[in-house]
């Protein structure tokens, strides 16, 4: 079974279009060793032809452009994108839906209700594609069932709650429901090896660690670096928290979460936030994640499991 990381970036990608922090600018001048990230998306595929798409980010297009597997060219017009699953309604992981609009049937879409219910009123995703090709809508748990996925024959995945929030737009972000977000577990049913996507995490539980201890590899938020990294650079009056998401350093971090777990397990940093200094390859911040087995997640990145 293979994972592909279609983007890594976290929403506004990198360089992000409108910012001249230290690293968007940093990059656009050749200052840094750094590479140019998209929003971000994973595909997974048992067969080598058929797609589970996992979240559809704007970057939607140029991402397939660079994955020719996802164009395996059986009919004039042809996609290996089987199906989609929305593992939240955010901005940067529901508006590549409408570039999938030119599909010859309804698009398949695996999501919980609670995200169902954002793109269908606060965000009418839905709507706008009933125009189109419209949505074949399947309704996930998020009580940690583990599923199949109809068209992609050995693909199991297990739904599980995760602490973040709704997006801004959702009438619920100061209120979040249980399956607003949801952390993924990819199962290869042949071998029994698990992968573990969270690319949007508030906190890590006694019961996530658990979870996470049965897998194999991890690709967990890795948005922000500090708690307040968008205040100092003066971007945002938002800590992380108030964002949704867990910082990488500081006690109860990210670093120190992975940290309880066994080494053996490949531990791979995904949605990473332009501010954030380990996008810089020789910075101080990403040797320390290298000194603690930390991978940092890259577009084009593939996980064979």
């Amino acid at each position: 079974m293979r994972i592909r990381v279609l983007g890594s970036s976290a929403g506004g990608g990198f360089p992000q279009w409108n910012c001249n922090c230290a690293n968007c600018d940093g990059l656009r001048h050749g200052r840094i060793k750094a590479r140019a990230r998209t929003q971000s998306s994973i595909a997974v595929t048992a067969n080598g032809l058929d797609w589970l798409l996992v979240n559809a980010s704007p970057d939607i297009l140029t991402q397939i452009r660079d994955t020719p597997d996802l164009q395996p060219a059986r009919a004039v017009r042809d996609s290996g994108i089987a199906a989609v699953l929305l593992m939240d309604a955010q901005i940067d992981h529901v508006t590549g839906l409408i570039m999938l609009r030119e599909r010859g049937s309804k698009l398949p879409l695996l999501a919980t209700p609670e995200v169902l219910s954002d793109i269908s009123s606060g965000f009418p995703i839905t709507g706008i594609l009933s125009h189109y090709c419209g949505v074949a809508t399947t309704e996930l748990p998020s009580d940690g069932r583990t599923i199949t996925v109809d068209g992609l024959p050995g693909i199991e995945v297990q739904t599980v709650a995760i602490a973040s929030k709704p997006p801004p737009y959702s009438p619920f972000r100061g209120n979040p429901r249980a399956g607003d977000n949801l952390g993924l577990v990819i199962q290869n049913p042949a071998n029994g090896a698990r992968v573990f996507y969270a690319p949007g995490l508030g906190a890590v539980t006694p019961e996530l660690l658990t979870l996470m201890a049965s897998c194999s590899v991890l690709l967990v938020d890795g948005t922000f670096w500090t708690e307040d990294e968008m205040i100092t650079q003066g971007l945002s009056k938002k800590k992380a928290a108030e964002m949704g998401h867990l910082p990488q350093s500081g006690p109860g971090g990210m670093i120190e979460q992975l940290g309880k777990l066994p080494r053996s397990i490949r531990k791979i940093l995904i949605h990473i936030n332009n501010t954030n200094p380990m996008l810089i390859e020789d910075s101080a911040e990403r040797a320390e994640l290298t000194r603690h087995g930390i991978e940092v997640a890259h577009d084009g990145m593939d996980i064979v499991f």
